[in-house]
Formats: C-alpha cells, structure tokens, sequence
C-alpha cells in the first residue's frame, strides 16, 4: 500500500508540474489577476506534493531505536507546511487583486485563457479525487489533504471561468479581481482547515470520529467473553494507528484465553477500517457479583448474580477511565 501511495505521488507531481506551465503560459496571454490567482496555486501544488512525496518515502521506512512508533508523524508535519503554503498563497492573491481592483490593468486573449485554464482546472480535480479516495483507504493524511486541496483547487478553477466569462461579455475589468479576491479568501480557508488538521495530529487530539467508528464495531461485533472496554484513546503516527485501553475478561481466563479474545478484536477492526494498527492492551478481570449484572455470557460457571441489562458501548462510556458495572 506504501509503495502505491509513493508511486501516485510521483505521478501528481509530474503533472502539477507541466500543470503550473500551462496556467503561467495562460497568465502571460491574458495578463488576467484571476488566471495569475490559479497560477500560483499551481506552484504550492508544486511544492506541496515534493514536500508530500518526501513524507510518504520516510513515513515508509520501518522503526527502528530511535523511532520505535515509527516515521508516520512527518505527515503530519508534510500537512501544515502544504496548509501553511496554500494560506500565504491565498493572502498574497487578495492583495495582489486588492491593488488591481484600483488600479486595473489590460486583459486581452481571455478566450485562449479559458481554455488552458480548463484544461488544468479538470486534469486538477480528476486527480484530487483519486488521491483522496486513495488516502481514505490506506489512512493517509498526505494524500487526503493533498487530494482535498487539488479538487478545491479544481472547484476554484470553476469559479473563475465563471469570471472569465463573464469579464468577456461584460467587459468590466474589476470582475477579474473581484474574483481572484473572492477564490483567495477561499483558499485561505482551505489552507486553514488542512493546517489545523495537521496540528490536530502533531499534538494527537482525539479523533472522536475514529474513535466512534471504532467503538460503533466493537459494539456490532461483540462477543460475550467481552464484558467490557473502557479508557480507550487512538494515537496517529501518519497510516499507523495505535489504539490503547482496558478490556476485561472473565476473571478465571488463562493469559492465553485472554490474548485470544484480543486478537479477535484487532481483526475485526482491521477487516472493518482497513487500518495498520497496534494494540496496547491493559486485560483487566471482572469483578463479581457486580460485573456480573452486565455479562452476557451464558455459560459462565463462576457467575453470582444474574444478569440485568448490557452496558451499550459507546463513545461517551467508553473514553471513561472507569469499569462498567461498578456504579
């Protein structure tokens, strides 16, 4: 999967490059603020998708002494520059637009502009959603923010043949600006999201929704020797997960019993998430009679009270640092 991941990035870099030619040639025919807009976000895509080909090669590498949760964090870090650029870009385009709304300058050619432009803006999104559905599915930050950022910049593309177009009917030569004003602001915002995305993984904040899905597939697939799972948090390191929490097992299980019912639990959430994940597992004993109101498992012969109703996991209950059953 690694290995596909890297050859892809190869592929999107190579054709942001002759991409970001083609945009430039475009500017230079029609002096357009709005085709210069499109140009130098080609240029971030550039540098983002090197920045993102060297995370993917070093997130590749296996552990080793001094990385013994191994290289997936440079993603992290390959995402906030690629936020960092596409914000600079985005602010260096209002200004630019900015000035050029007071002082216009002379567009000429938009027809061949459009048609570069289109070319690039299509090729651009067809890509960004290749990456993106490729990242979901191998869990791979650089190639979601990477394909997120090339179908907004695609979606941008649109917007701006809409003022192109509309600046060939009209002739009003604010209508560039007013939109190479309007799609900066835009990839401003993007390069927030993917920038506070990045951070979010930098200093491993909780992934509610990961966590939820997770738990969402314990709770489908639970089996009575599963009396409980509490405390559980998930740390990113790039396409490795490593997920750490309690789970508690009948009392009188052998350590071998219990290491069983573990795996059963990774393999499950491999087969459901498609996840490269590590288990760091505290088995912990139930505790009769009181845990006993809440196990399901019908052939227990050490049970001492009967069973009354199931703790359904959940999100909320099973972050908790607490057994169930104990209240």
């Amino acid at each position: 999967m690694q290995k596909d991941n890297i050859r892809l990035q190869k592929i999107v870099v190579a054709i942001a490059i002759v991409l970001l030619l083609v945009k430039f040639t475009a500017y230079i025919i029609t002096h357009s603020n709005a085709v210069l807009t499109d140009a130098l976000e080609s240029i971030v895509n550039v540098v983002a998708g090197i920045f993102g080909l060297y995370s993917l090669i070093l997130a590749s590498k296996p552990k080793d002494e001094s990385h013994p949760y191994g290289h997936g964090k440079i993603e992290f870090i390959s995402a906030s520059i690629e936020g960092s650029l596409i914000l600079i870009a985005g602010l260096l385009i209002i200004g630019k637009s900015t000035f050029n709304l007071f002082f216009p300058q002379t567009i000429q050619h938009i027809e061949s502009g459009i048609i570069l432009v289109s070319f690039a803006g299509i090729i651009n999104f067809l890509m960004g959603y290749v990456m993106e559905k490729r990242g979901k599915k191998s869990n791979s930050l650089t190639l979601v923010a990477g394909g997120k950022h090339l179908q907004s910049d695609g979606w941008s593309t649109a917007g701006l043949l809409v003022g192109l177009t509309l600046l060939y009917f009209l002739q009003y030569p604010w209508i560039d600006s007013a939109v190479a004003i309007i799609f900066g602001a835009y990839i401003c915002y993007e390069g927030y999201k993917i920038l506070r995305q990045s951070i979010a993984g930098i200093m491993d904040e909780a992934d509610t929704e990961l966590l939820q899905g997770v738990i969402s597939t314990l709770q489908q697939n639970r089996e009575p020797n599963w009396i409980d799972i509490h405390n559980m948090r998930v740390i990113k390191y790039g396409a490795n997960l490593h997920f750490d929490c309690h789970f508690t097992v009948p009392y009188y299980f052998t350590v071998k019993e219990g290491h069983n019912e573990l795996e059963k639990i990774e393999t499950i959430i491999k087969k459901h998430h498609e996840t490269s994940d590590e288990w760091f597992v505290h088995i912990d004993a139930c505790v009769p009679p009181l845990m006993c109101r809440i196990c399901k498992k019908a052939d227990c012969l050490q049970r001492q009270a009967a069973f009354e109703n199931e703790v359904i996991w959940n999100l909320e209950n099973v972050i908790r640092n607490r057994k169930h059953g104990l209240d």
